[in-house]
């Protein structure tokens, strides 16, 4: 009886957590649909007397100087942003997240907590000097210039991540590698990046998710349509005395899909590859 008692309370909460996490997301969708009469009636009305797709149509086809081009162009630009970072910070990441895991040399664990602490401060503190750096090399309002910053961010958590999971990879592997012949760089990359694969998997959706849902940076350092990043540019739909909240919603929709695209496609390596990167350290 105590252990049925148990399994319904188990259910329950997961019911309860799975509305909470879902009602926001239903309420957007409902939103982009919706009105703008209704979303600003007194009391609230939840559903629609009819659906309205225009907005959809909107961001999609709307011609120049439109809320429209500004969404698409962002888009662009958030996956030339969010590919760029997640391409160097995975790149950097293995490599240094492999030198932490297996090199032993002095200052070790202080130079890793290093990192972290770099990620745990917040963005406001370093904005003044990125601008800075940014504004003499001539990195403003440019792609390039929130890749870097973005990898400033995203690079210290891959480090992390993996240098924790590759911990729980057998050194024994790469003993019997290397017996066999192959360099520490070739063991590195036919014996522990293949057995290392969840975490990696794990690791790159969640770079990609900063690097897609990043805001403070791209708000200081992009102006224009050039450069300015999905999370901006919604922001933007906002006007100064009134805001269309269905438009909004709708962008927010839209900016959803390419996280949930890889959510889905990464999904069977997320918790195995975060779980087994948390436990040793």
């Amino acid at each position: 009886m105590s252990r049925r008692r148990t399994s319904l309370l188990i259910h329950l909460v997961a019911v309860v957590v799975g509305l909470v996490i879902i009602a926001p997301v239903a309420w957007t969708a409902i939103a982009s649909v919706s009105p703008q009469s209704m979303l600003i009636s007194v009391p609230l009305r939840w559903l629609p007397d009819q659906l309205d797709w225009g907005r959809y149509g909107q961001i999609l086809h709307g011609g120049s100087n439109s809320a429209g081009e500004t969404f698409r162009a962002a888009f662009v630009n958030s996956l030339v942003v969010a590919f760029g970072t997640v391409a160097i910070s995975m790149t950097v990441g293995v490599l240094g997240a492999y030198a932490f895991a297996r090199l032993r040399f002095r200052l070790r664990a202080g130079v890793l907590l290093a990192f972290l602490g770099t990620y745990m401060l917040p963005q406001i503190a370093l904005i003044i000097p990125l601008y800075l750096i940014l504004s003499s090399l001539g990195l403003l309002d440019s792609k390039i210039g929130l890749v870097v910053v973005d990898c400033s961010l995203v690079i210290p958590f891959v480090l992390w991540v993996l240098s924790n999971y590759f911990m729980t990879v057998p050194i024994e592997l790469e003993e019997a590698a290397r017996i066999d012949g192959l360099t520490r760089v070739g063991a590195l990359f036919r014996i522990v990046l293949p057995v290392a694969r969840p975490g990696i998997f794990a690791a790159l959706m969640f770079a990609f998710l900063l690097a897609w849902d990043e805001f403070m940076y791209a708000l200081i350092f992009t102006s224009s349509n050039q450069s300015k990043t999905l999370p901006v540019a919604i922001s933007e739909f906002a006007g100064r005395y009134t805001t269309d909240f269905g438009l909004v919603a709708a962008g927010g929709i839209l900016a959803a899909l390419p996280p949930i695209a890889i959510a889905l496609a990464f999904q069977r390596f997320v918790v195995s590859g975060m779980a087994a990167g948390a436990v040793k350290g």
